[in-house]
């Protein structure tokens, strides 16, 4: 195969950097970068193909560290809530969604958040019985981490007034201790449990839909957890496969959920298997829930509810067993861990069972996914670790100011902390978890820069933590290829490096502003366009 000129583009520039707009790749790999004219004389002898970039801007691959292609699918087909306002809004939508499925069917919903309500109310199980006696009602939060349902839902979750709470999660009750339609964490399991099974063509065109919405985005590759919706490693590996050969080049970073450790070492499978396009990642471990629902984990109470320190997913000692199992099979861990509590458990956690202590060989890092209640003396523990914080800009966004109220004024100075971790030295990837927050990563950008919502005046929700330009984009390059093991071939325009590129319709350093207004003009993916505008 001809080597590619890809020309005419406008590379970020250091004071030190030469001028440069073309790159010349060949194998996949960038073999030289200079002005045009210059690299057509060193290819005189060469055949090769030209791509023109017509002035785009062009970034280094953005990288989704942490998403869900399955869930972000999903979402693109769903009864999504994304831009409900208020709970009447939602049992609208509902309704509608009612009167077009047939009786007995699954009504599925995603993403709503109360708290942008006004008042902050979700439907009551009443108020979705109102709605519908013919169809389970089944709907996510925003965070993945709470559900509604109806009666008959209940019903075929097998759930009742006299169900006890998994030590894991909770069914919600009214002051009379009747069930009020709440669900948390993995109290949600006996619902999943009933609903219908997706079969394989369903699933692999979930994961296509997602995947050509990221290319679109100008994501080069998605770092994914997708094992409980597809079900097996053997299917997943065989999805991915199939839609690469379709021509979805799209590149993934598999974490492994911890439930499929066996089939993993069934598989010879460990972290850093794969190829150029695929590759396993880390365990996935969740250590608890999340802030909107109160269910992360902290070592005080919330400020707006004092008797309630949120949920740990696991106990120290199951947490603890899980990162033996993994480090046996050579796996580094990814860990869903948000409040301080569950943050301390789970430093300790990798602690004890180090990773040069591994049954195999693992040039990847922990991860430390979320991290968003971080003390002082937790970023000094961290330091010292071989790790990566997997962070979300966009979480400021969404969840400022309600969050004030969750944690308090003192607390609320060690949350979001991009900042300070990047000052203590502590490599940071960037990430969407879509479908919780938007997939494009541009709006993760603005966040990271400016850190309150586009039309908003005020200098920003915590505006010390601010990033600069360049520290955003390396969240989503740099980062997300340091968290992959990968930082010495991808996240950079350099020599060498694998040719990705994520092509834009302006110069990102004239107007932080304008960052969420961003287009893509190009996605290149291993040197092949994987998509064009």
């Amino acid at each position: 195969m001809a080597g590619i000129l890809f020309k005419n583009g406008s590379f970020l520039r250091t004071p030190h950097s030469r001028r440069s707009d073309a790159v010349y790749v060949d194998g996949g790999v960038i073999q030289a970068i200079g002005p045009t004219r210059e690299l057509i004389l060193q290819l005189t002898s060469k055949e090769y193909q030209t791509v023109d970039w017509d002035g785009g801007y062009v970034l280094p691959g953005l990288v989704d560290s942490h998403m869900h292609l399955s869930m972000h699918g999903m979402k693109l087909t769903a009864l999504d809530f994304t831009s409900v306002t208020s709970k009447e809004e939602m049992l609208r939508l509902i309704r509608h969604r009612a009167e077009t499925t047939p009786h007995g069917d699954w009504i599925i919903g995603l993403n709503w958040n109360e708290n942008s309500f006004q008042p902050a109310l979700a439907p009551t199980r009443s108020e979705l019985d109102a709605v519908t006696d013919k169809h389970p009602i089944f709907l996510t939060r925003v965070c993945f981490h709470a559900y509604l349902a109806n009666s008959e839902a209940y019903r075929r979750a097998g759930v009742t007034e006299g169900t006890s709470d998994p030590v894991s999660g909770t069914y919600g009750r009214d002051s009379a201790g009747v069930l009020n339609g709440w669900i948390y964490e993995d109290a949600g399991e006996p619902f999943h449990q009933v609903m219908p099974e997706p079969d394989y063509a369903t699933k692999k065109a979930c994961i296509r839909r997602a995947s050509l919405d990221a290319l679109r985005l100008g994501l080069t590759a998605a770092h994914t957890d997708d094992l409980r919706y597809i079900g097996s490693i053997e299917m997943m590996l065989r999805i991915h496969q199939e839609l690469r050969e379709e021509g979805v080049l799209l590149r993934s970073n598999q974490l492994i959920y911890y439930t499929f450790l066996e089939e993993a070492a069934s598989l010879g499978l460990h972290g850093g298997s794969g190829d150029e396009w695929l590759r396993i990642g880390a365990t996935k471990i969740f250590a608890d829930g999340v802030l909107g629902g109160r269910t992360a984990l902290l070592r005080e109470p919330y400020a707006d509810d004092g008797d309630n320190r949120g949920i740990a997913i696991h106990s120290p000692e199951a947490l603890d067993s899980i990162i033996r199992k993994a480090r046996a099979g050579g796996f580094p861990v990814a860990v869903h861990a948000i409040g301080d509590e569950a943050i301390e458990r789970t430093l300790a956690a990798m602690a004890a069972h180090p990773l040069t202590a591994t049954g195999q060989s693992c040039r990847l890092p922990d991860r430390l996914i979320h991290a968003l209640v971080m003390r002082a003396d937790l970023i000094e523990r961290m330091k010292h670790m071989p790790i990566v914080a997997d962070i979300q800009p966009h979480f400021v966004l969404s969840d400022f100011p309600w969050v004030v109220t969750r944690l308090g004024g003192g607390r609320i100075d060690d949350a979001y902390a991009w900042k300070k971790l990047l000052n203590a030295g502590i490599p940071c990837a960037g990430g969407s978890d879509a479908p919780i927050e938007p997939l494009n990563p541009f709006l993760g950008l603005y966040a990271a820069v400016n850190r309150r919502k586009p039309g908003e005046t005020h200098e920003g929700y915590l505006p010390s933590e601010k990033l600069t330009l360049q520290e955003a984009i390396d969240l989503f390059t740099k980062g997300s290829a340091q968290a992959a093991g990968e930082a010495e071939f991808r996240g950079a325009l350099a020599i060498g490096h694998a040719a990705d590129f994520t092509v834009v319709d302006r110069d990102l350093t004239q107007n932080i502003e304008e960052l969420s207004q961003v287009a893509v003009k190009m996605t290149v993916v291993n040197g092949e366009i994987a998509y064009r505008a």
